[in-house]
């Protein structure tokens, strides 16, 4: 996913000169295309992610739409003063990308995993929340977020992230996808865990439930008309993601459907309220965090779903 957001970004800015990028001394050679034709708006800011933060809001308040990457973790928690006062509360348009989401760095250990970045973002007022499944979602509604003008968390993951649609489909920020049409329950997943989801969807028909199966790519703000479309239709929304299941988008779900004063049943999937350590693989994490068909499906049977 990593390479699709270089590859798009590197078009757009070709047609589009306030387009500039900030990154944190990574991904020198994944951005070498942009450097060629752009080096000025191509700044290495180097390992100093709330000075990064700070100048591309500082860029944006001359006319440009800033781009600031990094790893998640870093572009997010290690600059939240910055992020807060001076992209949030200015309104300015910087996009934060966070690559390597979840689980993407298992290996490295917490220091490299997010589980909290959705939470922290979605705290702030005037910030966007973007989480796309694959490299197909990123290309279609990135350029969408630029036109946002306006602050945007954007997650995305590492790479070799598996394609989730057979076609192109029709994506819309602020808008959920339904990727198959339920009658029982719906599925809404946000972000790189979608195969996940498109896993425990037919393992739900191999068990004759006929599930609504949803990309719900915007966290913030959320698609309320869906929302209020499934709260009628159902009786059970389960909700997907690799972040922790405390402020993320299944909170964000619950919070919505409380409000709403809707009697559905929200169950939430996602890490659980524990650091995750020795492991070797985002796979192997997802085993020890319960993020599996088999763990999920037992869940959901203990609860009377099955």
């Amino acid at each position: 996913m990593r390479n699709a957001f270089a590859r798009v970004l590197t078009e757009l800015a070709k047609t589009d000169e306030r387009l500039v990028l900030f990154y944190a001394d990574i991904g020198n050679r994944l951005f070498n295309p942009l450097k060629e034709f752009a080096p000025e708006r191509t700044i290495n800011a180097g390992i100093a992610e709330a000075n990064m933060a700070s100048m591309a809001a500082g860029s944006a308040m001359m006319g440009h739409k800033p781009f600031i990457y990094t790893i998640t973790p870093f572009t997010t928690a290690r600059n939240f003063e910055q992020i807060k006062i001076d992209i949030a509360y200015q309104n300015q348009p910087v996009i934060i990308v966070g690559t390597g989401s979840g689980l993407s760095y298992a290996n490295l250990g917490p220091s490299h995993h997010s589980f909290e970045d959705i939470a922290l973002m979605r705290a702030l007022p005037n910030m966007k929340i973007v989480c796309p499944a694959d490299a197909q979602e990123l290309e279609i509604l990135m350029p969408q977020l630029i036109e946002l003008n306006a602050p945007c968390y954007f997650r995305i993951g590492k790479k070799n992230e598996p394609s989730v649609h057979e076609g192109t489909p029709n994506l819309k920020f602020g808008k959920a996808h339904t990727m198959q049409h339920g009658e029982t329950l719906a599925i809404l997943a946000t972000g790189t865990i979608l195969p996940l989801a498109q896993a425990l969807h037919a393992q739900l028909a191999a068990k004759g439930i006929n599930a609504e199966l949803v990309s719900f790519h915007t966290v913030k703000p959320l698609d309320a008309d869906y929302l209020k479309s499934a709260t009628e239709r159902f009786e059970h929304i389960i909700t997907l993601e690799e972040h922790n299941v405390s402020g993320g988008f299944g909170s964000a779900v619950l919070e919505h459907v409380s409000e709403h004063n809707a009697s559905v049943r929200v169950h939430r999937f996602g890490i659980p309220d524990f650091f995750i350590d020795q492991v070797h693989s985002p796979e192997d994490a997802r085993v020890k965090a319960g993020l599996t068909v088999e763990d999920i499906t037992g869940k959901l049977a203990s609860r009377g779903l099955l």
